[in-house]
């Protein structure tokens, strides 16, 4: 982890081809520590539930439609979603000197999607409270759910319905930071794996909301 983080933070102050391309050497070695970093998690992951490929994003960013024109990421970032239609959610990794963190859920729900989690949290408060206040997800998240929301509630809800905090959210994710000190310990990838094992209350839940319909039926024909 230490060549991910040495040479992050020297892109943090040059942030710019030239430098870069005097540097790719530092970036391929910095590249393939982040690989091996990544493949590890995911294969730990991998052994206990059904996820799609892992995918680790490019450096480059697309300037074209952006005020910062800076060319690189100073971050390295990985995904995985677990096998759709069947299993629903996602891993990521984002490790960065700025800021290092493990998150999962749903960054962008469709519009079907997002009123079926709404509805299924409205009708099984009891059972998305449980998993909220599970210790695992107390331990690891703080028991918070992060992402964008509404000022009010949504069309078809109730504003005064106990649920509203989270009927409101638009993004339905869990986020759990750490420091760069705690990303290059020795434990580091132990504790990302944990992070992630914890979520599958979380993951189980919402993939019961978006496999069924609001009888509980299933919409697959198995």
């Amino acid at each position: 982890m230490e060549k991910i983080f040495a040479f992050l933070k020297q892109l943090l102050q040059n942030n710019n081809r030239e430098w870069f391309a005097e540097n790719k050497h530092t970036f391929e070695e910095a590249k393939a520590e982040a690989e091996a970093f990544f493949r590890a998690i995911y294969e730990e992951i991998a052994q206990n539930d059904f996820v799609g490929e892992m995918k680790m994003y490019r450096i480059y960013k697309d300037i074209r439609f952006s005020k910062d024109k800076t060319p690189y990421k100073t971050h390295f970032g990985l995904y995985f979603p677990r096998k759709q239609p069947h299993h629903r959610g996602g891993y990521y990794v984002h490790l960065s000197p700025e800021e290092t963190f493990v998150g999962g859920g749903f960054f962008a729900p469709n519009k079907e999607d997002l009123f079926r989690i709404r509805k299924e949290i409205q009708l099984d408060a009891q059972g998305f409270l449980q998993v909220m206040q599970s210790k695992g997800i107390q331990d690891y998240y703080n028991g918070e759910l992060w992402g964008e929301e509404l000022k009010t509630a949504p069309k078809e809800f109730d504003k005064n319905d106990p649920m509203i905090t989270y009927i409101r959210k638009k993004q339905f994710l869990l986020k759990r930071d750490f420091t760069t000190t705690e990303a290059l310990r020795p434990d580091f990838s132990e504790k990302v794996v944990k992070s992630f094992e914890v979520m599958r209350p979380f993951f189980e839940f919402m993939t019961t909301a978006l496999t069924t319909n609001l009888n509980g039926e299933s919409l697959f024909n198995e």
